[in-house]
């Protein structure tokens, strides 16, 4: 299979032909498991803890080395391609193929020594995303999905949950840096669904609340002000899982250079889901 979008897709597109998906997946799978490697061994005790945007963004040696390594293994096998990672490695900004990598999603939960954070690899083609890898290197559990062949956890096919009913659903979500700030819609969604639902966790680590979406240990996930290192492997596999993402207005998501607001599910639960997240007052509205 080439390593293009789909054919009704390439006829509005140039076709570049180059490489197919399977050597891409290979490729991201093999450098994920290697860093998540890494991070294992260090996780709970990296030698350094410094800040990004704030105080509670942080990032470590870990997150540096590993984007490195993921780099280091994509241009080697793809020198055209794009690479956008998380910890500003950018290289060949004007390929129509990108790799969009955040090489350790969940670096608090990491410095901590708390067990849930992993390994983000998406490859785009223009608008259209074409390969997802999420590596969780405490489980040794990874997460592929290839565009139109499905999603996987280490090899077994694997698919969103057939939970039809929100108040028997489970949700997760993340609070973005501007919660400190604007607390009050994040509030107000939280306690909307806690009242609605079985739970609402908070994982934090994007990556992993929609891989767990995609396996259909969760049903529902909700955030805002995700970048696109954050969310380009995790669409793919929950679309490929069978199940439904979109931006708050029900609109289905993509992935650009802005932050993004996203709402993934099932797809029995969507429509539930964006009523609470629109029923909020306007003064609370983002």
């Amino acid at each position: 299979m080439p390593c293009l979008p789909l054919p009704h897709v390439v006829a509005i597109m140039p076709p570049m032909p180059r490489h197919p998906l399977n050597a891409c997946l290979d490729v991201a799978a093999r450098v994920a498991q290697q860093a998540g490697r890494l991070q294992a061994k260090y996780a709970g005790r990296p030698k350094t803890i410094d800040t990004k945007r704030s105080a509670i963004d942080l990032v470590t040696e870990v997150d540096r080395a590993s984007e490195k390594m993921i780099h280091r293994a994509i241009m080697a096998r793809f020198p055209d391609h794009g690479f956008q990672g998380e910890e500003a490695t950018r290289t060949n900004p004007d390929s129509p193929y990108r790799w969009i990598v955040d090489p350790l999603d969940g670096t608090t939960n990491f410095v901590h020594g708390m067990p849930m954070f992993g390994v983000s690899i998406g490859l785009r083609y223009h608008d259209e995303l074409l390969v997802g890898v999420i590596y969780d290197p405490m489980r040794r559990e990874l997460f592929t999905a290839m565009k139109g062949s499905g999603a996987r956890l280490n090899g077994k096919r694997i698919r969103v949950s057939r939970t039809n009913s929100m108040a028997t659903s489970l949700l997760s979500t993340g609070f973005s840096l501007a919660f400190r700030k604007t607390p009050q819609m994040y509030l107000e969604w939280l306690t909307r669904f806690e009242a609605a639902t079985h739970a609402v966790r908070r994982m934090g680590s994007t990556a992993m609340s929609l891989a767990y979406l995609a396996s259909g240990r969760q049903d529902g996930f909700y955030e805002k002000d995700l970048w696109p290192w954050d969310i380009a492997a995790g669409i793919l596999l929950v679309r490929e899982a069978g199940g439904r993402v979109t931006d708050f207005d029900g609109v289905e998501a993509r992935v650009g250079t802005e932050q993004s607001r996203l709402v993934a599910s099932n797809g029995l639960i969507h429509g539930d889901m964006l009523k609470i997240l629109n029923s909020s007052s306007k003064q609370l509205r983002c």
